[in-house]
């Protein structure tokens, strides 16, 4: 009997930006496997908040975005899926051009929580812009 479990891969990431802020900010996935998720990002004016800076929020929602996505490596997505419950992020430093990298990376998974710690970078300096830690449920399909 063939396995038709609902696994998530890289292209169907890709494929849920549509229509969604990940659409509008131009982000791609472009990493994912096990021990990591790796996610980049033009910075424009809709990411930028009115001192022409990356919006610290728009670092939160890469975060929360790249932790849950990792959160569902190796789950059948029709039986359960991860939910964020709580995120914290330190903003270290500013951009307002550019890309950036964001990679989030599990620190603990259980059967019903998994625990990320996410760094969004700039690509052209290699600074560290923010670092966040994501907490998501696992939430089963009723």
């Amino acid at each position: 009997m063939a396995n038709h479990k609902m696994m998530i891969t890289l292209e169907a990431l890709n494929a849920t930006r549509a229509n969604t802020i990940l659409e509008l900010l131009g982000v791609e996935f472009t990493v994912f496997n096990e021990e990591e998720l790796v996610l980049t990002m033009p910075i424009t004016n809709a990411a930028r908040q009115p001192f022409g800076m990356l919006h610290g929020g728009v670092s939160l929602v890469l975060a929360e975005s790249a932790a849950s996505s990792h959160a569902s490596w190796g789950l059948d997505v029709s039986q359960v899926f991860p939910v964020g419950i709580e995120i914290n992020g330190s903003h270290l430093n500013a951009a307002t051009e550019g890309t950036v990298q964001v990679v989030a990376r599990p620190l603990r998974r259980s059967r019903t929580l998994a625990v990320h710690q996410v760094e969004v970078t700039h690509v052209e300096s290699g600074r560290l812009l923010c670092s966040a830690r994501v907490t998501n449920y696992y939430k089963q399909v009723r």
